[in-house]
């Protein structure tokens, strides 16, 4: 009888930060000679050159994880090697949640220690919580308690993160007040308390369509040092981030289309600059701004649909008929409302343009 051979694990969807470039923080820690705040794998001149991209001297690329302003990722690294915590803020799509994961792969090599804020997060996703039956069984003790993320960051000397901090009720958020201000984060059930160690930090993100939905309160507003992210600065810009992200994902899942052509996803971040500005490119001719954000990550998302749609049922290259079927339904979130704004858009500009006659017909076929 032949033995049983173990059941290769499936490759996972999305690697973490540190698992898809492990190649380059390997590299980068290799060559970096400068001095390191407590705990850091990586100096913060390593840790910029990471998230700016560039070439070491034995000829390693290191890819650009971030598209724009570099003093702004200066303002971000320098912020968590003091005892302040880093909020990042932006509208949708202008790349907190990527920010802040790769932050914390340089500096941590772990980017798990995480919190997903939603209307029902409760207190025990951010200080800690109870195994029941334990708890039950034995009454408080170590082994019944459930460390948070945040916890384990403050163990170990991690940067911990928390997503969408905004979207946490306003009693809740508070709870990280004394973890911020006093480092130390009190277990009064068991008498005790849990203090940070040295290269503990936390970096949040919010929204800023947010805003009124669950404010930071004043107090914990001076705990943070906030970090405006903007979208893409120019047009070239974003092509060249949608283009990057693209070729990952693509690559992530074996998505068997060719690369999508540069004019054609110029096209697409065209149309979502100018519907999203309120103006065409040129200036001459003012827009209606249609309900969704179209941001960067939706572009993406669009070029991914149009290249699935080109792989499994065209002939594996984006056309125009392929990025139609997707952008539409990203522009058009309200039937009535987006879907008045999107034919305008299509009659006034699009129409006008030569070169965009056969995105024009293939948007018309499908509004």
């Amino acid at each position: 009888m032949t033995a049983t051979q173990p059941t290769p694990a499936p490759e996972v969807l999305r690697q973490h930060a540190e698992q898809a470039y492990a190649h380059e923080l390997s590299a980068l820690a290799a060559q970096d000679d400068r001095p390191k705040p407590p705990q850091w794998n990586l100096s913060p001149h390593a840790v910029l050159t990471y998230l700016m991209g560039g070439k070491l001297k034995d000829g390693t690329e290191i890819t650009a994880k971030y598209v724009g302003h570099r003093r702004l990722m200066e303002i971000a690294v320098a912020t968590l090697a003091t005892d302040r915590a880093l909020l990042l803020i932006g509208v949708p799509g202008t790349a907190k949640s990527w920010v802040s994961e790769h932050l914390a792969a340089a500096i941590s090599g772990d980017s798990t220690l995480l919190v997903q804020g939603t209307a029902g997060t409760g207190e025990e996703a951010i200080r800690y919580g109870w195994n029941y039956a334990r708890l039950i069984a034995e009454g408080p003790s170590e082994a019944a308690l459930v460390e948070s993320p945040i916890m384990r960051a403050m163990r170990t000397g991690k940067l911990a993160r928390i997503e969408e901090l905004t979207r946490v009720q306003s009693d809740v958020q508070d709870t990280l007040i004394t973890v911020l201000s006093e480092k130390t984060l009190p277990v009064p059930e068991l008498n005790t308390e849990v203090q940070a160690t040295r290269g503990f930090n936390m970096i949040a993100t919010a929204n800023n369509r947010d805003r009124g939905v669950n404010d930071l309160s004043s107090a914990l507003k001076r705990r943070f040092n906030t970090v405006i992210l903007p979208v893409p600065d120019s047009l070239e810009d974003e092509v060249r981030i949608v283009v990057q992200r693209v070729a990952q994902l693509a690559s992530s899942l074996q998505i068997p289309a060719a690369p999508p052509a540069l004019e054609e996803v110029r096209r697409i971040v065209t149309i979502f600059r100018e519907l999203r500005s309120g103006v065409t490119e040129d200036g001459k001719t003012k827009l209606k701004a249609p309900s969704g954000t179209l941001s960067t990550a939706e572009a993406i998302s669009v070029v991914n649909h149009g290249l699935s749609l080109a792989a499994h049922f065209g002939n594996g290259e984006l056309s125009a008929a392929d990025v139609a079927a997707s952008l539409v339904g990203a522009v058009v979130k309200d039937p009535v409302q987006d879907g008045i704004v999107w034919r305008e858009y299509l009659e006034t500009v699009a129409k006008k343009r030569e070169d965009w006659r056969d995105l024009y017909k293939a948007c018309r076929a499908v509004s």
